[in-house]
């Protein structure tokens, strides 16, 4: 309104080239001079002229104007998906089976979001989306663990799977050719043990089945895991997702019982659920997993 003030000289022309009334234009003027603490306009008996600051704010309109224009257009441009950014935080086994078809599927559908991928098992992936470190958490745990649903009350939770726990042992082993084996029947194996979180969880299960177990090695390298089993170094316990992660050689995949299951969700926080962009992430996460 100002720069079309000063581009006409008076109220009556600058609210007809905008489209509005007198007292409107004037009404802002004023709101406009209040706002900066100073004088604008000089109104005169024919028409309007500009005071010092009045013409230091008109010749940055037209900067003004543009870098409003610019950033209207990026804001539609982001909630229209034609851009924007994700940082996403994946644990391992989700970050070769779920995420490489969920950001193929978002890629195809909005190739102008951008999505970046760190990989962090929980509590850590969990404890950066609430620091502002990422958007999205892609994350497990245990049925039945500590904390359970008041661990991510002040999240989104996006259930995308169970997966359930497999044995791994030696191709030639006794066991292998069982339909199903019970823990306690590996009590006196040599172990390898997997992530930090599995390996507790696996520490948990046989001492239940009463019983501790004999960890030889350990390691967060699932397709070390299976190398190990492979070579006939012991037996292991691993989600059925990070099975599917590696090509097993030399081992063998026996059902679990009881069963032991780990819930795969994605997590976000409120207000970033309705970024479109984060909702399109989640959506193909969701698509992916029921793949």
């Amino acid at each position: 309104m100002l720069r079309a003030v000063a581009a006409t000289g008076s109220f009556s022309a600058a609210g007809r080239a905008l489209g509005c009334t007198q007292p409107a234009v004037s009404q802002q003027m004023k709101a406009l001079e209040a706002s900066v603490g100073t004088p604008l306009l000089v109104r005169g008996q024919r028409d309007m002229r500009l005071t010092q600051a009045g013409e230091a704010l008109v010749r940055h309109a037209a900067g003004i104007l543009a870098g409003l224009t610019a950033a209207e257009e990026e804001v539609a441009a982001i909630a229209g998906l034609r851009a924007g950014r994700v940082r996403l935080v994946s644990f391992p086994s989700g970050s070769s089976t779920l995420v490489p078809t969920a950001l193929a599927a978002l890629r195809a559908a909005h190739p102008g979001t951008r999505v970046s991928l760190e990989e962090a098992e929980p509590p850590a992936s969990v404890e950066l989306l609430r620091e502002g470190d990422c958007d999205v958490a892609l994350t497990f745990r245990y049925e039945g663990a500590a904390g359970g649903a008041e661990e991510w009350d002040d999240l989104v939770v996006r259930p995308l799977l169970t997966d359930r726990l497999v044995a791994l042992v030696p191709d030639r082993h006794a066991l292998a050719r069982a339909g199903s084996v019970a823990i306690g029947e590996l009590a006196d194996e040599p172990w390898i043990a997997g992530c930090p979180r599995c390996r507790g969880q696996l520490v948990e299960v046989c001492e239940a089945a009463g019983f501790s177990p004999r960890i030889d090695f350990a390691t967060d390298d699932y397709p070390a895991v299976v190398g190990l089993v492979g070579a006939g170094l012991g037996v292991a316990v691993l989600p059925q997702l990070a099975v599917d992660s590696v090509r097993p050689r030399g081992v063998r995949t026996v059902r679990l019982e009881p069963a032991v299951r780990r819930e795969i969700v994605a997590l976000t926080l409120p207000d970033l659920a309705q970024v479109p962009a984060v909702a399109a992430t989640l959506d193909q996460l969701a698509r992916a997993a029921g793949r």
